[in-house]
């Protein structure tokens, strides 16, 4: 049991049905994060990111695939079972102040799964794990009976934390929890969740666009487009060797500040694919410098060096 993931997703679908059709926002999506790590995962708007850590957690039901937390699948558990798996699996949101509940005071805020779980006896326990909690994350004693709205986005996301770590969770999906927030804060915030891990152990799937972000905090990243897992591998590989060439597109947007050796931007051309109904094959060909007739078959993720994952069958010759 010791060799097995703490979450292991496999084949994972999640469609829409929309007047068109279905939307695949997520589909086929395969892979494992284990205790102690974070999965970064990146792609433009509209990829599935956020979807997929909603679909995982049980926020939306899974169309088709698996989920298994600690070996055990819990993609359609019900009742208890899934109350438990609840606890272990929780969000932290992008927005913190759409996010919390505008009647409620902070401390009331973070009582309130505290309340749920059934562990405490009586308010006066209740009030000192809040505390314990609000402590934990930042959050001043002067501002423990403010409403949301009293509150900055910095100190309002760090009560979305304390939210989420209320049941000691085992998984948090951090569903860009810095994008709306002023680059000072991002950094005290992503310093925060990165302390938070080294104590707790959790393990985290962090959805983000900002690409400098992921190489701070992950441990592994997963590229997603339109719905689809392109390339997973190692944080340090994947910034070092992009095997796909959306993955080459996007890194080479990262801003520079080397003004001698600025990179070298891809711009891609063409339009993207309808994530609805969409046809056999890979998504990004009409948008890929490299794609032939063969770019019309199903691609597959596939391990082409040791963590190393890409879905493209043009990867070794479109290499340098």
């Amino acid at each position: 049991m010791e060799n097995t993931p703490l979450i292991e997703v496999k084949n994972l679908k999640k469609y829409f049905k929309v007047p068109a059709g279905l939307n695949h926002a997520v589909d086929d999506v395969s892979f494992t994060i284990r205790a102690g790590e974070t999965l970064g995962v990146v792609g433009e708007s509209g990829c599935g990111k956020s979807t997929l850590g909603r679909t995982i957690i049980r926020l939306q039901e899974a169309t088709d695939g698996q989920v298994l937390l600690h070996g055990q699948d819990i993609t359609h558990v019900g009742g208890h079972k899934l109350k438990e798996a609840r606890e272990k699996l929780q969000i932290v949101f992008q927005d913190p102040y759409s996010s919390l509940n505008p009647r409620l005071r902070i401390e009331s805020t973070i009582m309130e799964p505290l309340k749920h779980s059934g562990r405490f006896h009586n308010k006066a326990e209740l009030k000192e794990e809040a505390n314990r909690l609000m402590n934990l994350v930042g959050i001043d004693e002067r501002l423990r009976q403010s409403y949301p709205h009293e509150l900055d986005g910095g100190r309002r996301q760090r009560v979305g934390i304390a939210r989420a770590l209320a049941l000691n969770p085992e998984f948090v999906v951090c569903d860009e929890p810095v994008s709306a927030l002023d680059v000072s804060i991002q950094a005290q915030v992503l310093n925060l969740l990165m302390d938070l891990q080294d104590q707790m152990g959790m393990a985290y799937m962090f959805v983000t666009h900002d690409l400098s972000v992921v190489q701070h905090i992950s441990d592994h990243i997963l590229v997603m487009y339109l719905g689809q897992a392109v390339e997973k591998a190692p944080t340090e590989e994947l910034f070092k060797h992009q095997l796909h060439p959306y993955t080459k597109a996007l890194l080479s947007a990262i801003p520079s500040v080397d003004i001698h050796h600025p990179n070298q931007r891809i711009r891609l051309q063409g339009e993207i694919t309808s994530p609805i109904n969409p046809k056999p094959g890979c998504r990004f060909a009409a948008r890929c410098p490299y794609a032939t007739e063969a770019c019309q078959q199903p691609q597959t993720l596939e391990e082409v060096a040791p963590e190393h994952f890409v879905a493209c069958c043009r990867w070794n010759e479109i290499q340098g």
